[in-house]
């Protein structure tokens, strides 16, 4: 049996699939990034995490995965922020704070039922982020994180729900 028998992908979306997603995954980044430059006067995008990607591509290209409902794109967001802030300020930044951020993160996402894989990413970038994120403190959970990812479930709420065929949320909690 060839490598090619073996292995089956994923089935491939309708071209609409596609392009709701594509939609919603522009619509996403773009509010947040608009919000970023036009309302905080913030020509540098600081505020655009990474995080915020991975979190698009959960929400519009698998909205059906329990790890893009609102309750684990929220709280695992926020979450995992808290703890990536607090282990900073114990430890400062370095391997040992990130990998410590993002492990304590995890486990927290599992005992609270929301488990969001961007959610680590937002852990680790309290951790190393620059400078500018490091000076938020404990704002940082709340804004860029908690704001990014609310705007991302506004948007998801509405894009993916444009289609009969693809209602979302599948559960808020």
């Amino acid at each position: 049996m060839s490598t090619a028998q073996r292995h089956h992908h994923s089935a491939r979306p309708s071209i609409q699939t596609a392009a709701l997603s594509l939609v919603g995954g522009f619509l996403g980044i773009a509010a947040i990034g608009l919000i970023d430059q036009f309302v905080l006067q913030d020509n540098d995008l600081t505020f655009v995490i990474g995080a915020f990607g991975a979190t698009a591509v959960l929400v519009f290209g698998a909205p059906g995965s329990p790890f893009a409902q609102p309750w684990n794109v929220i709280v695992g967001h926020v979450t995992s922020a808290l703890i990536g802030v607090a282990v900073f300020q114990l430890f400062g930044a370095g391997w040992f704070a990130a990998a410590l951020a993002v492990s304590l993160a995890i486990a927290a996402m599992q005992m609270s039922r929301s488990l969001h894989p961007p959610g680590g990413a937002s852990a680790l970038i309290a951790v190393a982020g620059s400078s500018g994120v490091h000076d938020l403190g404990f704002l940082y959970p709340l804004f860029p994180v908690g704001a990014g990812a609310l705007v991302l479930i506004g948007v998801a709420l509405v894009v993916n729900n444009l289609s009969a065929h693809r209602p979302w949320p599948i559960f808020w909690y």
